[in-house]
């Protein structure tokens, strides 16, 4: 394999529909190894759709605390082989040699979403405080989450795959990234975010799926105060958002919602408390 495979691909299925079963097809979404590789060593595989890859390898990269800017990234390999996809990167600005001194510490694999941490403690990260007056109209957040299904080309085919997005209440721009897993969207937003240099604290960033907690430390490193999504939090999700000072709010369904932390950033919301 030489190329870098389709992010989506139609397979022929058996459709069982009005109680009749006949020949069909379905376009469905990739699901690919992708290892990140810093200086020779592999940091983690995820499994992945594999587009905006460079996206996917800077904005990992800025998620999981090891660079700060992408030129501290350097430049990104993509290479391609039977076995998946490894996205090879030199850091530089010193970052490599921190990096290199990280990864002697570090005392074993660990799970999806928190990738390369040296211990259980760890895993409960130091959050940037997240102390900036954005506030937005409730209505106007839910037109955005209605815009974002139309920002989805890959999940329009498929109906499979996740989104994050980027929502600037002044300019009104929305900017997408895809992928079959949530955490590895909001990686692949943050890195597009990042080399166009947009400014995560101008916005709202908006998901397609629950809010765990890698989801609320992601977007603190990515310096946003607001996170919306369709689904409900976590309880250590919200404690997190609670902790460093964001706006979390979920069950986003039609024009109703909650909001679970740090209120004060959504304006016209019902005060009264709803059971």
């Amino acid at each position: 394999m030489t190329e870098t495979p389709s992010p989506t691909l139609r397979v022929e299925c058996l459709a069982r529909r009005h109680d009749v079963t006949a020949r069909s097809s379905r376009v469905i979404p990739e699901e690919t190894p992708v290892a990140f590789t810093f200086g020779g060593s592999t940091h983690a595989v995820m499994m992945a759709t594999p587009a905006d890859l460079e996206d996917f390898a800077i904005g990992f990269a800025l998620t999981e605390g090891l660079i700060d800017s992408p030129e501290q990234a350097g430049d990104v390999e993509i290479v391609v082989s039977d076995a998946g996809i490894e996205l090879r990167a030199w850091l530089k600005g010193g970052r490599q040699e921190a990096y290199v001194e990280r990864r002697r510490s570090m005392a074993g694999p660990t799970g999806c979403g928190l990738c390369g941490i040296e211990s259980l403690e760890a895993a409960t990260r130091v959050l940037p405080t997240l102390d900036n007056a954005l506030s937005v109209r409730a209505d106007a957040l839910i037109e955005a989450m209605e815009r974002l299904p139309a920002a989805q080309k890959y999940n329009q085919e498929t109906r499979a795959i996740h989104a994050a997005a980027f929502w600037n209440p002044v300019s009104g721009a929305l900017i997408a990234r895809e992928d079959v897993g949530r955490h590895n969207a909001l990686d692949k937003l943050a890195g597009a975010m990042t080399r166009q240099a947009i400014a995560a604290k101008q916005g709202v960033v908006l998901m397609t799926s629950r809010v765990s907690v890698e989801l609320v430390q992601k977007a603190a490193r990515m310096g946003a105060p607001i996170i919306a999504a369709v689904s409900a939090p976590t309880a250590l999700a919200v404690r997190n958002a609670q902790h460093c000072g964001m706006t979390l709010v979920a069950v986003m369904r039609g024009r109703d919602f909650e909001i679970f932390t740090h209120p004060g950033r959504i304006l016209e919301q019902v005060s009264a408390h709803v059971a």
